[in-house]
């Protein structure tokens, strides 16, 4: 008679399977902490440049164009600025509220496209709105400049 063959893949020890499985933990807090700390970095140089640079022409340009690719799709307005909501000096308060004073709290790049839109659009019969755009864990996260021109209602 002969003795039956082990298997061919023979289960691992549950003290085996508990440190696969902490490796694996380990790995995905490692690659977490890696995406947010590049997430941290990216949020760090949109901020430095939100306050020290200036609206240049590839930014006009590409404003332009999201204006009329959302003209040409029928639509009535186009996101063509968007920032969080926590470098307002309310972090978005005022513009989650509808206040009318909502522009006041802009700063940065954001008061700088409120400008841009008071001297160049506004004459032409546009119309500028501050929204709050998502949410995150339900607090105000990103706002968006929307750039309008609905027909004045009458």
């Amino acid at each position: 008679m002969t003795s039956p063959k082990p298997p061919a893949n023979p289960m691992m020890s549950a003290a085996d399977l508990r440190k696969h499985a902490l490796e694996h933990q380990l790995r995905e807090i490692e690659r977490s902490q890696g995406h947010k700390a590049a997430e941290a970095a990216k949020h760090a140089e949109f901020v430095d440049t939100f306050f020290d640079k200036k609206i240049g022409d590839d930014e006009r340009a590409l404003m332009k164009r999201l204006v009329m690719r959302a003209a040409l799709d029928g639509k009535l307005e186009a996101l063509i600025f968007s920032f969080p909501s926590d470098l307002c000096t309310d972090s978005g308060r005022a513009i989650n509220n509808g206040s009318p004073a909502w522009e006041d709290t802009l700063q940065g790049k954001a008061k700088e496209v409120l400008e841009l839109f008071q001297q160049v659009a506004k004459p032409k019969g546009y119309g500028l709105k501050g929204v709050i755009i998502n949410f995150p864990a339900g607090m105000p996260g990103d706002v968006g400049l929307f750039l309008t021109w609905d027909p004045p209602i009458l």
